[in-house]
């Protein structure tokens, strides 16, 4: 039977966040106003599933990808340049230091405990998938441990933030491409864990969109058509 996720702070639900974009999406752009109302619509239902944590982790990251996704035809080194400038962002925008307290102050055992699954790590299944290149990924996944470790170090969120939705991704991928069975008790670590940092994150992204309208978070690949 899955677990419950960890409750989000009242400041984080999807109530209190709608009826703050209710009182000030008309100073909204447009972009940033389909952008906020498409991620409230999918961590709104996120946090109305409070017992199916692989359903309750996937409308996260589709609330995730809402907000910040782009042009989508943009190759992987892009789309990463993307999700990085969006970390940076969100960190520099972020005067309460909410981000930075969910990531040091909250979820430093269940990151480090993610930085070191081999099984949300993209190496790992390519080499256990034949592709060439990739034998050394126990050396990668060292590297990449002693690289967060570094960042952990000198608290350098945005790095933080690129690494650890990094292995989400891989998560994310299995669950949608069918590489987990539902409920499996072989990923529930990952699973709940990353429910409950995406669940925490997601939120905060959220609200510091909302509260700085003058950026330029840019427009969504798929817009309003008639």
């Amino acid at each position: 039977m899955a677990s419950n996720p960890i409750p989000s702070p009242a400041s984080h639900s999807h109530a209190v966040l709608k009826d703050k974009q209710r009182r000030i999406r008309d100073g909204f752009p447009e972009a940033l106003g389909l952008r906020v109302h498409r991620a409230l619509s999918w961590l709104g239902r996120a946090q109305a599933e409070q017992n199916d944590l692989d359903v309750r982790f996937m409308l996260l990251w589709i609330g995730f990808n809402a907000a910040y996704a782009g042009n989508l035809r943009e190759d992987n080194e892009n789309e990463i340049k993307v999700i990085e400038a969006f970390f940076e962002k969100l960190v520099a925008l972020d005067n309460n230091r909410r981000i930075y307290n969910a990531v040091w102050v909250r979820f430093p055992h269940e990151i480090r405990t993610l930085m070191n699954n081999r099984f949300v790590f993209s190496p790992f299944w390519k080499h256990h998938n034949g592709i060439p290149g990739y034998e050394d990924w126990q050396e990668r996944l060292a590297k990449g441990t002693k690289a967060v470790a570094g960042a952990m170090s000198q608290q350098n969120t945005p790095k933080l933030l690129q690494v650890v939705f990094d292995r989400l991704y891989v998560l994310r991928n299995q669950l949608v491409h069918g590489g987990a069975t539902w409920n499996s008790g072989v990923n529930r670590d990952q699973v709940r864990d990353g429910a409950a940092i995406l669940g925490t994150l997601l939120p905060i992204f959220i609200d510091i969109m909302m509260d700085s309208p003058a950026e330029d978070w840019g427009s969504p690949f798929y817009p309003v058509v008639d």
